[in-house]
């Protein structure tokens, strides 16, 4: 069962009868607005390889009328490896599109992959990718040693090293690319059997001590290098499933074509985590989703809900992985058809409970409809609705949300409630590259955002709510330990980003290192918790006497709080000085950041010029008052602000 339904990706939905109707409706659309968001609906069902190869068309030939493909987000990728790809690459421009990514793809020329990436002038190179999938299995590499020699089987694995990280430093120094290298999977044909895995220069020992190695290389070059983990999907599909003889030894294929689905699901999702689209909260359905039964009629003692009950277990199941997906920094809410007392009881009186009240960060119980709650709960959290997903058993509400909120992720779900937790995790919603501290803190600061949101409600008088918080700002420049987190925001934040500039790990140090360049990462805790880092600001020199900003981006948890005034009262700070009159602020706008359209404006900016696109560019005389908000200012890391503290308001 559980094969079954990860290679036919039983997650989404089936598409319907009249995929092929929709497909031309789109093409002929003249909403521009629509065509991404249709696109993204339409590759959010199970396709099988025609489908993937028309939508995959449909996708390239409405980049080729140069049609606005918008909220997609653009990304150019690389293609190389050993075997033939050119059966790949539909997938992964149709599968792209079901997370979020208009994607191009570049391909090379069949085995030529030292010849692509050593050389600055070749396809690869001269097409500038965002990312190369390095689509290398074992066949690929130097891993042949004489059975039984250990020295042989070392060398053996360190060439094959050797080879990946001569791929990465190319591509990084000719195309400033990041590498996408696939772990390897084992051949389903074992030597010694069980003792394959012990034995010095068996296949599956070689292929365990390369693919260990490869790890290592990507850890120590996270701003360049991702994992695709090829052995971990062979692994559950089955490696003599995974694998296809005869398709290898006719066409050069890599793996079963029947694979194809899957494996581009998985590099898509991959592709959306490097641009920050991992989501963010699971919006929790109750009653036979959190535990057997209904409560409103069978009662606390009356649910499934305990070990030694295999239903019960099931349920436990589930709310494991939720707590477990919380501690990783995803929000849990719930939103369920109940009284809100009712709906409470078990998270409060039943002893085998795992998920309490105070894991909850936005608690919806009522009889609204499923849509209405989460766009509530969105408001309440200050998140766009491409952040959630909702677990839910009843097919009627999952369609309700999936016509009325495209944006939310809404897994199908198998009728056995033992298999919710595969579901939901193979879906790839909270797919990642990296886990930073702040990540693991991210559901306390939702929880505490939904608490100060309360809060605001209590009270009138905003200047007194902001001083009940009792802010504490801190400015530092960029610097090696927040570099990873500032890249994750760049490429994350969409709603307040004047520019959606995306830059890399690389760029984030380049830019620290630069002396024509301003950095700030901003923080911000307060008497309810700590925000972690809510602003990047990026300052290039324009001219001697100007800065341009070529970055502003901040959290949407810290609107209404005169985060902004205080950021630039710092930018203009250093700006004075270093000797700069003027600062220029750009807008570029995007379907997702018209929050700030009037940004600037508001700061006291003077427009200079305005595109019929929207584009804007502001200008602000310096030097400047600015009325400082209610926070004690923490500055570190400058070198004229030793050990400078300040308070202001």
């Amino acid at each position: 069962m559980s094969h079954a339904f990860l290679q036919t990706l039983a997650w989404l939905p089936r598409a319907g009868d009249d995929f092929r109707t929709r497909c031309r409706e789109i093409k002929q659309s003249q909403d521009s607005a629509a065509v991404g968001q249709q696109l993204r609906t339409l590759a959010t069902q199970a396709l099988d390889a025609n489908q993937l190869e028309r939508l995959a068309d449909l996708i390239k030939s409405l980049r080729g009328a140069d049609r606005d493909l918008r909220p997609l987000t653009p990304f150019r990728l690389g293609l190389i490896g050993n075997g033939t790809l050119d059966f790949i690459e539909p997938a992964l421009i149709a599968t792209a599109a079901r997370h979020g990514i208009a994607l191009e793809c570049v391909r090379t020329a069949y085995g030529q992959v030292v010849q692509e990436v050593l050389d600055p002038n070749s396809t690869l190179c001269r097409a500038a990718p965002d990312a190369v999938l390095v689509a290398l299995d074992y066949r690929a590499l130097p891993l042949r040693a004489a059975v039984g020699d250990a020295a042989a089987a070392a060398e053996a694995v360190a060439a094959s090293v050797q080879q990946f990280e001569m791929i990465r430093g190319a591509l990084q120094r000719n195309c400033n690319a990041i590498s996408i290298f696939q772990s390897l999977a084992t051949p389903p044909e074992p030597l010694f059997g069980s003792f394959d895995r012990v034995l010095p220069g068996t296949n599956r020992q070689l292929i365990n001590e390369t693919n260990r190695a490869l790890v290592d290389l990507v850890a120590r070059n996270s701003s360049s290098a991702v994992l695709l983990d090829v052995a971990a999907i062979a692994e559950t599909v089955g490696t003599a499933e995974w694998f296809s003889p005869s398709e290898w030894n006719m066409a050069k294929l890599p793996f079963s074509d029947v694979m194809v689905p899957l494996y581009a699901d998985h590099v898509a999702r991959l592709l959306a985590a490097l641009r920050g689209k991992t989501r963010r909260c699971l919006v929790l359905d109750l009653d036979n989703t959190m535990w057997g039964g209904i409560i409103g009629d069978d009662g606390v003692d009356g649910i499934r809900l305990a070990q030694g009950d295999a239903v019960g277990e099931a349920f436990l199941s589930i709310q494991q992985m939720a707590l477990s997906l919380r501690a990783r920094g995803i929000v849990l809410a719930v939103s369920s058809k109940n009284e809100d007392a009712t709906a409470r009881l078990p998270f409060r009186n039943h002893p085998e409970m795992l998920v309490r009240e105070e894991h909850i960060a936005v608690f919806q119980a009522n009889w609204k409809d499923k849509a209405s709650n989460i766009a509530a709960i969105a408001e309440t959290l200050n998140l766009g609705l491409e952040s959630f997903v909702l677990l839910d058993d009843n097919p009627a509400e999952r369609a309700l949300v999936r016509s009325s909120l495209p944006q939310v992720g809404v897994p199908e779900l198998p009728e056995d409630p033992a298999l919710y937790p595969l579901a939901l995790s193979a879906a790839g919603y909270f797919e990642s590259i990296a886990l930073s501290a702040e990540d693991r803190q991210r559901a306390a600061f939702y929880e505490g955002n939904a608490r100060r949101v309360a809060l605001k409600a209590e009270v009138t008088d905003m200047a007194a709510y902001l001083k009940s918080l009792e802010m504490e700002i801190t400015f530092e420049p960029f610097d090696e330990v927040g570099r990873a987190r500032i890249s994750q925001l760049i490429n994350k934040s969409n709603q307040f980003n004047l520019t959606t500039r995306r830059y890399t790990e690389a760029d984030v140090a380049q830019a620290e290192n630069d002396p024509a360049c301003f950095t700030l990462q901003v923080r911000l805790s307060d008497n309810v918790g700590d925000n972690g880092m809510i602003s990047v600001i990026i300052c290039r020199e324009a001219s001697p006497d100007t800065w341009s900003i070529d970055t502003w981006l901040m959290s949407c948890r810290v609107l209404g709080r005169q985060v902004e005034n205080m950021v630039l009262a710092e930018i203009a700070r250093h700006a004075q000085r270093a000797g700069i009159r003027r600062l220029i602020g750009e807008y570029l706008p995007t379907e997702r950041n018209v929050m700030v359209k009037d940004h600037y404006q508001k700061l006291g900016f003077t427009l200079r010029s305005e595109k019929p696109n929207g584009e804007t560019e502001w200008e602000l005389a310096l030097p400047v008052h600015i009325t400082p908000a209610p926070m004690v200012i923490t500055r570190r890391g400058f070198a004229e602000d030793v050990a400078d503290v300040a308070h202001a308001g």
